[in-house]
């Protein structure tokens, strides 16, 4: 049972992904125990996911002030983050907590040098950095609903997320070097052990399985102001203000994304992709037709069928359709 694993570090340092897969997995079963969060996060900086071992610590902080290591990694992974004003005032603590620990000293006197290496290089007159701008799309299938982030070169371990029933919480390291908080939530529910997230050369998506299989009117709940635009069929997913028509998608695209191996519903929604683009005005006027007319349970390619009815909705025999 998780109560009884023992997590060192030296088990960390073998293997640090396994670690959090671990670690993730007791704390599920025990949500309150402050030790485990500090070693998770000692994980995360071994990762070099800064801003997931601060959100870990910090929680170890609270279920128990008075465990110095929380604020040794509190410090380390705010330092890494070149948060140097917040990592002085962690080791501080951690220091009044142990004074023994010599180590808390050394932390200490080099986030002092480099807050005053900032001072003499900025002169006085730094200036804020402009926040990176990330754009996010979102559609849905009729079991998932996808989030795709636009962001290039994310590093491979650059992603820490956390599925609950009605929200999305992740950070995503840039390639800049910023952080990107994204937190959502949801309108509907979602399957949190059945949701994971794929990292690609430009972009980031994070899949969610639906609870329900019903159409999600938005992404985000009452009361979220959401600018994340929602896939509809005649338009490729885009944050743009500019409409992407199926026929006039990006060519650009990246060699990794087109031989990216699909399955299920994305395997599908991709083949109707290119159904759509590779097809005549005929056959893209009866797959718009019947999708609308539907709503969205018919998607037809026979213009000569389809062009001189109105096609009824037809959803699965084990769905009930429901207008809302």
């Amino acid at each position: 049972m998780a109560a009884q694993r023992s997590f060192t570090d030296s088990f960390i340092d073998e293997d640090p992904h396994r670690a959090v897969q671990e670690l993730n997995d007791a704390l599920q079963e025990d949500p309150d125990n402050a030790e485990w969060f500090c070693q998770r996060a000692y994980a995360h900086i071994l990762l070099k996911n800064y801003s997931c071992a601060v959100d870990d610590a910090k929680k170890a902080q609270q279920l128990k002030p008075s465990l110095p290591l929380a604020f040794m990694r509190t410090g380390i992974a705010e330092y890494h983050l070149s948060h140097f004003g917040p990592a002085q005032a962690a080791f501080t603590q951690g220091h009044q907590l142990d004074v023994s620990d010599t180590s808390f000293e050394i932390w200490i006197k080099r986030c002092e040098e480099m807050m005053g290496n900032q001072t003499q290089t900025d002169g006085g007159n730094r200036q804020t950095p402009a926040a990176t701008t990330v754009k996010h799309d979102w559609y849905q299938t009729e079991s998932q609903v996808i989030v795709t982030v636009m962001a290039k070169n994310v590093p491979k371990d650059g992603v820490c997320v956390n599925f609950m029933e009605k929200e999305l919480a992740a950070t995503i390291q840039l390639a800049s070097g910023d952080n990107h908080n994204l937190d959502l939530h949801l309108l509907h529910a979602i399957i949190p052990e059945q949701s994971n997230f794929k990292i690609l050369s430009t972009k980031v998506e994070f899949k969610m399985k639906k609870t329900d299989a019903i159409r999600w009117e938005k992404l985000e709940g009452e009361g979220q102001e959401s600018n994340i635009k929602h896939f509809n069929p005649n338009q490729y997913p885009s944050s743009s203000h500019f409409t992407h028509k199926w026929d006039k998608m990006v060519v650009d695209i990246s060699e990794e994304e087109k031989n990216e191996k699909l399955e299920g519903d994305a395997a599908l929604n991709k083949l109707f992709q290119q159904i759509y683009s590779d097809g005549s005005d005929e056959v893209k006027r009866a797959m718009n037709k019947s999708f609308m007319e539907s709503g969205g349970t018919v998607l037809s390619t026979n213009w000569v069928d389809v062009g001189k009815r109105r096609v009824e909705m037809n959803p699965p025999e084990d769905v009930e359709f429901k207008k809302y």
